[in-house]
This record gives C-alpha cells, sequence and structure tokens, in this order.
C-alpha cells in the first residue's frame, strides 16, 4: 500500500522527566565514553581506508579529551569516490522507487534502536544537552521516513497529467547522477541524514563531506545506512579538509549536484565554483543551500510578554546560539521596551551553563576558533551598545561562554548585521510595531522570524511584510519539525530549497515526459 505523506508522523522525543530514560541515556554515555579515541576510516565503494593524515575530533565541553581519530581522504581518494558513485549511478538510478525507499525506513528503525547511543555521542562530540540531542535524532528518523514515504508518494504523482485524445503521456522524474553532501556541525547528524536521504533516495550517488568538527556522528550514519543494506557506492564516506578535496569534487565535471548546509561566505564559495563549466561537463550543476540568517523576534505592545520573553530567550541561547534559525536579535516597541527587558534578562540569569553531560541548558560553543570569533563580537558589542548581562567566559574546561545580552543596539550596527553563531542577543527599540519590522527586514538575510502581537489585523501584515522563508508567529524561531515546517530561507540565508518538505526530492531529480500516439 502506498504511504502518503499525510500518513508521516514525527517521532517522539524522549521524555526525561521519566528516570528510567535519564539512566539509559546516562549509561549510554558511559558506553561512548568507553569508546573514545578510536580510529574511523574513509569508505569509498564500501571499502574502508584508514590513512596517516587524520582529524583529531575534541568533546568541546572537555577540550583535552579527544572523541576519536578520523581519517582524511586526500583527492586521488575523492577522485576515486567520484568514479566509484558515477559506475554505482547506472545500477542504483535504476533501482526500484519502493526498494530505495525501504532501505531509508529500516536507517531510521536502526536509529530509533541506537537513539541514546547517538545521543551520547552528539553530547560529548557537539556539546548538546539531553534534550537537543535526543531532538536530534528525532530529526534523523524523521528525515529518512519522510523522504521515504515522500518518494512513494513522487513516483505514484509521476501519473497525474491532463488527458487528450489519442495520445498516451507520462511525466516521470529521474535521478540527477552524483551528489556532493556537505553538512555542518552543528546538526552533524539530522542534517547529514536528510541531505544524504533525499539525494539517495531519489537514485543519486553521493560523496558525504563531514564537517572536521564533527565527524565520528557522521560516520556512525553511514555506518548505520550500511548496516541497513545500502549497497556499496551509494554513500561514499570522504572526511577531509575543504581545500585539498572540497573545491576539487565541487568543480569536477561528474559532480552533478551540491547539497550544503554551513556558513554564507562558504555556500557562496561553493556556488561560484558549481557556476563553472569544467571541460568534459555535460550539465548545469544544482546548488543546494542553507547558509544561515540574523534572525529576529519583533514584539509589540499587544503580545503576551512572558511568553515572548521566553521565546526570546529559547531562540537565542539553545545550544548556545549555534543554530541557523536562532533568535540573535529582538527588536521591541518602545511602550513594553523595558518592562519586556526585564523579564528577558531574568529568565537568561536562571539559565545553568556547563556540560552537557549534566544537562544543563547551556554547553560549550563547538571550539577554539568560534570561541575566539564569539567572544570578538562582544567586545564590538561593548563599542557598540549597552552590555547588560554576560559577556565573559565559563569554565576553561571547555569552550563555555555566558549567554551575553546587548540592549539598545543600533539597527545598522555589526551585532545586529552580522550572524555571530554564538550565545550573544542583540535588542534594539522600535517607536511602533511597523518600525520594528521594518528593522527586522534590515538585514541581507531571510532565514526565520518571529512576530509576537495579539493583534489579527497586524498579524496579517507581519505575515505579508515580514521577509522570510519562516515566519513564526506567538511561538520560538527554532525547531522546525520534518513534513511540518519546511525550512529554507530567502537572500543571502541560501537557495530556499525547503528541506523537510516534499517538494523537496523534486530538487534531486529532473522531469522527463513521454509522449505517445494510440
Amino acid at each position: 500500500m502506498l504511504k502518503t505523506v499525510e500518513k508521516f508522523k514525527n517521532a517522539q522525543d524522549t521524555d526525561f522527566a521519566n528516570h528510567n530514560n535519564v539512566v539509559a541515556l546516562k549509561a549510554a554515555i558511559a558506553k561512548v565514553r568507553s569508546e573514545l579515541g578510536q580510529e574511523y576510516p574513509v569508505i569509498i565503494n564500501g571499502k574502508k581506508f584508514y590513512t596517516d593524515d587524520k582529524i583529531t575530533s575534541i568533546n568541546p565541553g572537555k577540550k583535552d579529551e579527544i572523541v576519536g581519530y578520523m581519517s582524511k581522504a586526500n583527492q586521488d581518494m575523492a577522485s576515486s569516490a567520484i568514479q566509484a558513485a558515477t559506475n554505482t549511478f547506472s545500477s542504483w538510478g535504476k533501482t526500484p522507487a519502493e526498494k530505495r525507499a525501504e532501505y531509508l525506513f529500516k536507517g531510521a528503525e536502526l536509529i530509533r534502536e541506537k537513539r541514546h547511543e547517538l545521543s551520547a555521542l552528539l553530547i560529548i562530540e557537539a556539546g548538546k544537552n539531553f534534550e537537543e540531542a535526543d531532538a536530534e535524532v528525532s530529526e534523523a528518523i524523521d528525515f529518512l521516513e519522510f523522504y521515504g514515504t515522500s518518494m512513494l508518494q513522487l513516483e505514484e504523482d509521476t501519473h497525474k497529467l491532463i488527458k487528450i485524445p489519442n495520445e498516451k503521456n507520462k511525466l516521470t522524474y529521474i535521478p540527477l547522477g552524483v551528489g556532493f553532501i556537505v553538512p555542518p556541525w552543528n546538526f552533524p547528524l539530522a542534517i547529514c541524514a536528510g541531505l544524504t536521504a533525499s539525494a539517495v533516495v531519489t537514485g543519486n550517488t553521493t560523496l558525504v563531506k563531514p564537517s572536521s568538527v564533527t565527524p565520528i556522528i557522521a560516520y556512525k550514519f553511514v555506518e548505520i545506512m550500511e548496516e541497513a543494506g545500502l549497497p556499496d557506492g551509494v554513500i561514499n564516506f570522504i572526511p577531509g579538509d575543504s581545500s585539498v578535496i572540497g573545491d576539487f569534487i565541487t568543480g569536477h565535471p561528474l559532480t552533478r549536484f551540491i547539497s550544503f548546509t554551513g556558513s554564507k561566505d562558504v555556500g557562496l564559495h561553493i556556488n561560484e565554483i558549481a557556476g563553472r563549466t569544467a571541460k568534459g561537463q555535460k550539465w548545469i550543476k544544482r546548488v543546494n543551500a542553507e547558509m544561515g540568517g540574523k534572525d529576529g523576534i519583533v514584539i509589540d505592545e499587544t503580545a503576551d510578554l512572558d511568553s515572548a520573553a521566553q521565546s526570546i530567550v529559547s531562540s537565542a541561547f539553545s545550544f548556545q546560539g549555534q543554530k541557523c534559525s536562532a533568535g540573535s536579535r529582538a527588536i521591541i516597541v518602545e511602550s513594553v521596551y523595558d518592562e519586556l527587558l526585564e523579564k528577558v534578562v531574568q529568565l537568561t540569569k536562571e539559565l545553568s551553563i556547563g556540560n552537557g553531560e549534566e544537562n544543563h541548558f547551556m554547553g560549550p560553543v563547538i571550539d577554539q576558533k568560534a570561541y575566539n570569533t564569539i567572544l570578538k563580537y562582544i567586545e564590538i558589542g561593548k563599542q557598540e551598545a549597552k552590555l547588560v548581562l554576560g559577556g565573559d567566559t565559563g569554565s576553561d574546561e571547555g569552550y563555555y561562554i555566558h549567554p551575553t545580552i546587548f540592549i539598545d543596539a543600533d539597527p545598522n550596527c555589526t551585532i545586529m548585521q552580522e550572524e555571530i553563531f554564538g550565545p550573544v542577543l542583540a535588542i534594539a527599540k522600535a517607536k511602533d510595531w511597523e518600525e520594528a519590522i521594518d528593522i527586522y527586514n534590515n538585514t541581507k538575510y531571510g532565514l526565520t522570524g518571529g512576530f509576537f502581537s495579539s493583534d489579527d489585523a497586524r498579524i496579517e501584515q507581519a505575515i505579508e511584510r515580514m521577509y522570510c522563508g519562516n515566519l513564526y508567529i506567538n511561538r520560538n524561531v527554532t525547531g522546525a519539525l520534518v513534513g511540518v515546517h519546511p525550512f529554507g530561507g530567502f537572500n543571502l540565508s541560501g537557495t530556499d530549497s525547503k528541506c523537510g518538505s516534499y517538494d523537496y526530492l523534486k530538487l534531486f531529480s529532473q522531469g522527463k515526459l513521454h509522449a505517445q500516439k494510440i
């Protein structure tokens, strides 16, 4: 029986109010901890290669602790992986859609079985707390099941054409070819699974290059898909330096498309290289990119201020603000500015900061580079606005930075314009809700936005005027659910490739019509 997206259900997160679930996760953390320091291979066409040149994955919460050593692929290995993917595509692209979807469903089943172990690794390698790690595992499950289900529906929908006399017509969606998958470090399981699964289920073969900061969890996903029985060569796992293999793969004539999630600068660089036509290249390469944001929440004087304060704090500081959807700006109308500010500061003071293994609300930022960059922006903020909370570091055991709030920020200043990707919130004052929307729109990004109001007419205006891919009314601007909140932004936030949507799979396919006289 055909599965449809209407029957899809999001995976349920673990209830950590249940003590037994906490015990189970802590046992998984102990198990993962006992396996730290192992070496992990490059995988090409199902074969594992261990190289002398390695990535060292560090626990950001305990920076002296090594999570593992990941072998790096060199350019020759990348070339071999492209050829393996090209060869495999000839058979994988002809595999029935139902069979391709079954591999995703099996992968999702295995992730469910390994939920706590995967969460434990996310806590140790990425610095997440219990809830953030567990929710990411749920999202990985959702991506596999939703894209598998969507593929079955896409296959069925190809028959829906207008009929004319004496002719039989059919539109099918066929795969593109070899895809280069470049997931980020902040959701190293879920986005890796989503970018890879969407390409694979539509009949493409892939080269997956994980972030060098969180390569071990990405490896675990590839290992799960191997266990699910996915044929060799469909996913080739090639960790390594972007300067060595990234540009090479992006510009290779056999690379058909690139799926990327990460920074604006890297995304634009990829797009530039992909736009050149290499010798022997037969197609225009596709780039599906999600490149971050400078997201904001607008609050008018009719809003529920307690709810707005909770949302501002959660959106700005969950996972240390290291989300492309993080609400790093708040724009508040002046009549409730002081009252709401007091609530935001008080709630932020109550946040705990510490190691994710102890389930603090806020953990470490990801690495030394991010730590230095965020502190640099905080120093800039001290010159541009008024610091009312934070601005300093926590335990030097890891990369800890206290949640930081600047107020009275000029809409055009650096901390209101540039993506910081850390626990820094800039707050600006507006004379009224309309000016607040104008301030919100004053950015080169356009990913998520929020509007808090109890006035229905204003809400309708906000929906029309606030320019972003995902607009949330009277709720957090983070936490998009697969199939519920298709995710992707405008302007320099990316190509508006709405992941977690049925239409997303068409980005990895090309339509072929055949018409036959009868």
